[in-house]
């Protein structure tokens, strides 16, 4: 990343891109047949070769206009402008009754109106000039951008001004997100896999951001008036929380021009934004049931993790581990054990989250035959075992290596994501030459680092085990092997 001082980040990757490259070209019959569950597909993927190709990161900078942060990366190649706002603010930051408020705040900003338009004449306009809007929000953050040709940039930024800035936070489209949100809550239980995360991840972090679920009580009318939603937007929506990203067809001698006007009109924060809260999460071993009568039970289980997103290379290890784990589709040891070997399910996958600034998570999920439960949970645990005990092979290493930074490099395929992707670095305080240090760290792990890695952070025998399905049919007796059994009532 460079600034106006031409501070400069030489960035220069050698990528191994075949592998995904390979796949995507296949035509469905071919996708089919590496699909089934084979020693001998699975044999031809693990001996696929790759060529290694050059990638180079194109330039961005960064520059500072009245106080404001803004990353910048030029492309000619079309008459489109892309600009970005990411807010430092989120459902996390504020607690639980405005939880609800938080995350309905980016679609309210888009479909609740202006103070000098309804939401009718703001769609016209949107149509009539062919921009793209687009807002969403994480638990630290709330993120909006706009796409729209160059002739169009300045009624577009006029437009999405009014949006961010003046909204009017209109009643009906209020009532209208939060009936939409009812629904949600009522239909959660008809989805096995979405109930079995959410009440994992309930269980592990408890009354903390991460463990919320939407319930009726967060979508009482009294949570989500209008003045609920302006106060949290004055907390949010505000100078000291921006970072801005623009990229296209404008150069870097008309930034100050076109968007200082966008950029007088943010209003000064309310309040400073509180600390993150810091999640104490739970270590509840032994097994938990939620009962549901059905023909594919789900298995998801995690402990924590004290592995940080850092450039030290327990990070590289962890994340190169569990590709090999569970991570790495096809060629991840996992798929090959539960789905190859036995016979247990269709797909299995390991997790490994590593938040910058507390504890993540390590374990893995698989659905299954009711009567294979057990079994597919033993066999995710040895496979666990065997990678604190031995390293991998070098074979593992070279394929994971490749798939990795190949992976990374797709969030750097378009001008539009090498900027959002920056303006994330600068607003999480990381590193701006991120990308330069992921490369070397990734070549310098070793087969013997992710086996250490594995020993100090992996313990199979402390996994939280979430089932849902019908334990008639499961076995309890079975399901005992792996620690005392809770019943869940879901809410």
């Amino acid at each position: 990343m460079r600034n106006r001082q031409d501070s400069s980040t030489n960035a220069s990757l050698l990528i191994l891109a075949h592998l995904l490259a390979a796949i995507l070209i296949l035509p469905a019959s071919s996708l089919a047949q590496i699909a089934q569950p084979t020693n001998t597909g699975r044999s031809a993927i693990e001996n696929l070769s790759f060529r290694q190709l050059d990638f180079e990161q194109p330039e961005v900078y960064q520059v500072n206009i009245d106080g404001v942060d803004v990353i910048h990366l030029e492309d000619r190649s079309l008459p489109l402008v892309t600009v970005h706002a990411y807010f430092r603010g989120g459902y996390g930051l504020f607690g639980r009754a405005t939880y609800a408020a938080a995350l309905g705040l980016p679609a309210l900003l888009r479909y609740g109106g202006t103070d000098s338009r309804p939401a009718s004449e703001v769609d016209k306009e949107i149509a009539h000039h062919a921009h793209q809007l687009s807002f969403g929000s994480a638990g630290g953050s709330v993120t909006s951008s706009l796409n729209t040709l160059t002739q169009h940039l300045s009624t577009g930024l006029a437009l999405w001004g009014d949006m961010l800035f003046e909204p009017a936070f209109d009643q009906v489209e209020i009532e209208a997100w939060r009936t939409r949100q009812l629904e949600g809550v009522a239909r959660r239980i008809d989805d096995p896999a979405r109930l079995a995360y959410s009440e994992l991840n309930r269980l592990l972090f408890g009354d903390h951001p991460i463990g919320w679920e939407m319930e009726s009580d967060d979508l009482a009318p009294d949570r989500l008036s209008a003045d609920v939603f302006r106060a949290l937007h004055k907390k949010v929506i505000c100078r000291d929380n921006i970072v801005m990203g623009i990229t296209g067809d404008i150069g870097q001698q008309d930034l100050d021009q076109v968007l200082e006007h966008l950029i007088k009109r943010i209003p000064p924060c309310a309040m400073a934004l509180p600390e993150p809260p810091t999640p104490d999460i739970r270590r509840a071993q032994g097994v938990f049931l939620i009962e549901k009568d059905l023909d594919q039970s789900v298995i998801a289980m995690a402990h924590p993790s004290d592995v940080r997103l850092s450039d030290e290379p327990e990070y590289f290890a962890a994340l190169m581990g569990n590709a090999i784990l569970g991570g790495g589709g096809f060629s991840s040891r996992l798929l090959n054990r539960v789905r190859t070997e036995e016979g247990y399910s269709y797909s299995a996958a390991s997790l490994w989250t590593t938040p910058r600034n507390h504890q993540g998570l390590v374990g893995a999920t698989t659905r299954t035959r009711p009567s294979n439960v057990a079994p597919a949970i033993e066999a995710i645990l040895e496979t666990m075992s065997v990678l604190t005990r031995e390293a991998p092979t070098q074979d593992e290493l070279v394929t994971t290596v490749a798939q990795i930074v190949n992976g990374f490099v797709f969030n750097f395929e378009s001008p539009s994501a090498i900027v959002a992707r920056s303006m994330y670095y600068l607003a999480q305080d990381m590193p701006l030459d991120w990308l330069e240090r992921y490369w070397t760290g990734v070549q310098e792990v070793t087969p013997e680092s992710i086996r250490s890695v594995f020993a100090e952070h992996l313990h199979p025998n402390k996994m939280t085990i979430l089932v849902v399905g019908d334990p008639n049919r499961i076995g309890l007796e079975q399901l005992e092997a792996f620690g005392p059994i809770t019943t869940i009532e879901v809410r």
